[in-house]
Parts: C-alpha cells; structure tokens; sequence
C-alpha cells in the first residue's frame, strides 16, 4: 500500500496551528548572572541597593558648601577656609553639596581661592543616582545582553530567573551511526539532531539528545512516551517521509494526536506536527537542507510564539544574479551568497538539492519564492535574510566559473587576509555571462591552450576586448583517470563517464577522440554527463566508471592513475577595472606571492612559471598594479 501525505497544508496554516494547539510552558530556571547573556528574563529584575549609595565626586577637585562660594568673581576671588580635597569617586562628606574642579582653584597657603560661584551639586553625582534601591532594573520578556551584565553586577544581582524549555531530540533510522564513526556503505553519520541541538541551545533551550533508535516502531513509541514526559518540546529526527521504513506518523497516531503531516515548503515538505499528552511532537524530514527548513521556519517560530529570542536574521535586499524558478503552490527557501559588486548587493542562489549540506555551508544566507510566484528572472531585487554578520559582506569575492583544487587553497590564503572567497561551478561559458552581466567579481576559466577567443566567440562579443584582463594561476595536464592507467585508446571498451559540453575536459576529449579516428558513439558513457571533472574522479574512484577526463591534481587528490593527454591554463577573468579593487589587488598579491607558488608545486601538476602575470584578452602583458612594497608581510 502506497502512503501518502494526508493534506498539503500552506505555509501560514501550519504555523497558525503550530503557535496556536498549545499551552505556553511556564518552565523557569535560575542562572549565574554571568552565564545569563542570550537568555529572557521570566520574572523582573530589581536593584538589591542604590547606585551609588552616598554622594560621589565626579571630578577631581575640592568639596564644598556652595552657600560659601557666594559672590566669588575674577575681581572677588573668595577664600575657602572649610572644604576636603576629593578625587573623581570619592566619597562627598555630608556637610558639603558641590565640588570645583582642581583646575578652578588656586592654592592660598593651607587654602583654596575660588574666582566663580559654585552652583548647588555641581560635580556630585547624588546617591541613587544611577538607580535607588528596588527599582526596575529588567521587566519580564527582556533579552539579556552581554552590556546588560555588567549592570546586573553594580546593582548586586548575581542570579537571574529566566524562561528555560526541555526538548528532547530523537534521532530515527537504521542506518545512522553516531557522531566518530566512520559510516560504511549505506550508513550515514547521524548529524540531524546535531544540528537541531545547536540551533535550539542559542535560542536558550536545554536540548536532550536521545540514543539513534531504530526503525522499528516499538522502539520509536517507547523513546517518544519517555521524551513527552520530560519535555516541552519533543523533535523527531527523520521517518517522517512517505517511505515503506518512515513510521513516525502512525507512531504519532498511535499515542496522541496528528495535526498536520506535509507543507507545502521546499525542501521540507514531509513535516508534520503531533500533539501527545498536550506535548508538540515536531517530525522532521531526514535530508539535511529539508530538516534545517523545518527546524528555521517551525521549531524556532514555536519557541519565538512561546517567548524565547528569535534565531538570528539580518534582512537586505539583492539583485539575483542567477534566474530562479520554483513550482507554484510551494514556498520555496533557496540558499544564497550575497556580496557587494559595485553599487550594488549580488545573491548567488544554491543548487536546489535537498541533500547537499555544502550548499548552506558556502551560503551567508537564503531568500524565500512565495508559493503564488513561479521564480525571479536575474536582476530581480529581494529580500534576502543573511545568516552572517551583515559587515561580512564588504570582504566577499563572488568567483563564478570552472573550480580547481588550487583556486581552494587561495581561498584559504585569502581568508588568512580578511577576504571571504564564494566560488560556484557552473563551467566557462557561465564564467563568460557572469562576466558579460557583471554579477561576479572574477571568472576562474579552464582553457586548453588559451582557446578563449575561438571557443567562447559568440559570449565574448558581448564585452569588449579591452575590458578583460587574465590573472594567470597555473598551467595544468589534463588526461585520463582510472584505476588501470588506461589511454585513449581503451576508451572504446570500458565504462566512461563524461563532462559537461564546452567545459575544458569535454573539449580535450573530443579533440583526441577525433584524431584517433573513434566516433563518440563507441564510447560507452559518452552521453553520461556530471557537473565536473572532481564529480569524474569520484565516479571512478567509487566504481560507477571506469575512466574520465580530469587534471592531475584532482586525480592525485583522489589516488588514481593518471595518463597526460593535453594543457589547459587555469586563470582569472575580471574586468580591467577590477584591477583596482582592493579585494581584487590583495588577491593578485596572493598569487603573486612565493607562499602560493610552493603550495601549487607541493600539490604537484601544476607548472607556475607564469602564475601571477596578467594579460589581456589578445594574450598582451598588463603591467600588474601592484608592486612589491605592497605584498602583505609574510608573502616576500
């Protein structure tokens, strides 16, 4: 029997019946004051005693009785003979109410001569002033923040009642191991719940983190009856999907009550809440992209409704610089890069692959498509909600184009600066439009023999040849991938798995195929194609194929063998323009600098004889802008 989802709810009905089926948990717990920072205060906070007890000086000077300063002018100085010398924090004695500064006085033997009146508290900060003795110092529902700690420590406060929530986490699926163990095939390491946990914890809850149960809907029932009785808040981890091993639902059944089973989000759709014994029991779906959804756009919601700080989110609005398309009906949340290019904040969407955690880990936020819209062309300004410090974003690059082992290992330089690299794969003729539309700071191109011109003439007209200026990073070999050492020649016999058209490996090949004499056709797996030369190396090296097209580093990388066949220059494209930027010119020292040419010979197969040099589009020499005074300490 095929299960399905008993009703798609929308996004706003199933947060209305999340905030609105149950009792606010009146749940409190009382912390250090010092460990109180993040958490929201459950019952008012009081002064235990003024601030400051007694008069203070706020100066350094004399204390006196102003009735004595009277009259005292440059042609009538008045000479003190009652007064204490005070400093900035002392104690007023009681008969005195002001003080001079020391700077306003002169010395008169053992006295003091004052030339202008002193008016009645001056320079005495009165007691209670900051605050008296049992005033309200935070209300009910404050968010305590680090200054506000320091505040709580004058005032004598050195606990604080504060809302707590218990949610209990338990992670489903027979083929979890846990967090240290190497996964072997079928096996994943349970890192759901994980995430869950951290995410909860800094909005103040005490997460609970159950052993992996397995699929086994006993298991699942006796682990969900013990979490509701100690819990506010009960998530289940995974088995909330349509699949003949998914039992949360009827597990939810089968204690208590189901509210609602799939929204209509993306990815997150298999969500469903439950409610047993009056506890929320959240399920959620197993694909790591589809439970972080779950956990932002429900768990946090919940826990918002019931008092608690919001996650973290920084609103700004960018210009797409990739169309997107969604399905109507859905909301879709799609994860971004955003960074600055001009005037103007650029957002770089995501692949949408439910599964790949990468795409947040790259990502320094994420926009939503509302179910009535159909997708954004590119140039569309939205909303975007950061996930980073907003300032961050003046330090992003945005590389779009063709990804290379090296082009990591200058982003880990770059990073040691201040810059944050965003590089996506979306191949040369990507890198060219990228280009052409401005929505990208610079292009890494793959180009055997510097074939720009020819290969990517019809893109390339659309910018002026003056324009374009390429940094070059390394000369790489290109070839063949196996675990047998295999040459052009065996191609026709074993499985191959291919490259994209018009990226570098697919040229190589079609040239070599060509001057052997083997039709394309012969080559079983010509037509398989995958997103890069890494994904062919992964291929082999996991036994979906037998051969491939990639560089030698990636097949090093991946302890394969590897046959030479051709060159390809690996460089940056930007605009002349960009030559200029900052970001840009830190970059160029980088790869100028000795540090990064021993890190490319280490790595092996790259040739760095002109990495650094900067040419035009016509293969011209551009002066780099930078000189060697300017190369960061470390790099000369």
């Amino acid at each position: 029997m095929v299960k399905r989802y008993l009703e798609l709810r929308s996004l706003d009905e199933a947060l209305r019946l999340l905030t609105s089926s149950f009792d606010l948990p009146l749940r409190t717990e009382k912390v250090p004051v010092m460990q109180s920072a993040g958490r929201v205060v459950a019952e008012p906070v009081y002064a235990k005693y003024s601030v400051p007890e007694v008069n203070l000086s706020a100066m350094d000077g004399i204390a006196v009785r102003s009735r004595d300063t009277l009259g005292a002018g440059d042609r009538n100085p008045v000479t003190l003979d009652h007064f204490a010398r005070v400093n900035t924090g002392n104690i007023v004695p009681p008969e005195f109410d002001a003080v001079i500064m020391i700077e306003d006085v002169w010395e008169n033997g053992d006295r003091f001569q004052v030339r202008r009146a002193a008016a009645p508290w001056q320079h005495v900060r009165p007691a209670g002033e900051d605050i008296k003795e049992n005033r309200l110092v935070l209300p009910r529902g404050h968010i305590i923040r680090p200054f506000d700690i320091g505040a709580l420590a004058t005032y004598g406060i050195t606990t604080v009642e504060v809302r707590a929530v218990r949610v209990g986490i338990i992670p489903t699926g027979s083929e979890l191991v846990p967090l240290g163990v190497r996964p072997g095939p079928g096996q994943v390491v349970e890192s759901n719940t994980i995430m869950a946990q951290v995410f909860l914890d800094q909005m103040g809850a005490h997460c609970t983190r159950l052993p992996i149960v397995q699929d086994e809907p006993d298991l699942i029932r006796a682990a969900l009856r013990h979490a509701v009785k100690e819990n506010d808040l009960v998530i289940i981890s995974a088995g909330s999907s349509a699949g003949t091993r998914d039992f949360t639902e009827s597990v939810i059944r089968s204690l208590g009550e189901l509210i609602f089973h799939g929204v209509a989000v993306r990815p997150g759709k298999p969500v469903m809440l439950g409610k047993v014994e009056g506890t929320p029991v959240l399920g959620l779906p197993g694909y790591p992209l589809a439970a972080q959804t779950a956990l932002r756009e429900f768990a946090a919601p919940l826990l918002e409704s019931w008092g608690f700080p919001p996650a973290p989110r920084f609103p700004v609005m960018a210009r797409l610089a990739q169309p997107l398309v969604s399905d109507p009906g859905f909301d879709e949340f799609i994860p971004v890069f955003v960074g600055r290019i001009g005037s103007n904040l650029f957002a770089t969407p995501h692949i949408k692959k439910a599964g790949v955690q990468m795409a947040t880990v790259k990502a320094n936020g994420y926009t939503r498509i509302p179910a009535p819209v159909e997708g954004y062309e590119a140039g569309t300004e939205l909303e975007v909600l950061l996930t980073t410090d907003p300032g961050s974003i003046e330090r992003m690059l945005i590389l779009t184009g063709s990804l290379d082992p090296s082009l990591e290992e200058l982003a880990g330089l770059a990073h040691d600066e201040g810059l944050f690299i965003h590089a996506t794969n979306p191949g040369n003729t990507g890198a060219i439009l990228a280009l052409r539309c401005n929505t990208c700071h610079a292009a890494p191109l793959s180009l055997p023999a510097r074939s720009l011109l020819t290969t990517f003439q019809p893109y390339i007209k659309f910018l002026e040849a003056g324009d374009l200026a390429f940094i070059h990073i390394a000369t790489t070999e290109m070839g063949i991938v196996s675990e047998e050492g295999l040459g052009i020649k065996d191609l026709s016999h074993v499985r191959f798995i291919n490259t994209r058209r018009e990226s570098p490996a697919r040229m190589v090949l079609d040239a070599l195929l060509a001057t052997e004499g083997i039709d394309p056709s012969q080559v079983n797996g010509y037509l398989q194609e995958v997103h890069g030369p890494p994904a062919v190396a992964a291929a082999v090296r996991n036994g979906f194929a037998d051969a491939g097209m990639c560089t030698s580093s990636i097949a090093s990388a991946a302890g394969l063998r590897f046959v030479p066949v051709a060159h390809e220059d690996y460089e940056l494209a930007v605009r002349r323009e960009m030559l200029e930027d900052s970001r840009i010119r830190t970059l160029v020292t980088l790869i100028q600098s000795p540090a990064y040419r021993q890190i490319l010979t280490r790595m092996g197969g790259y040739d760095v004889s002109l990495t650094g040099t900067i040419r035009g589009l016509n293969g011209e020499n551009i002066l780099t802008p930078l000189s060697p005074g300017s190369l960061p300490a470390g790099y000369i």
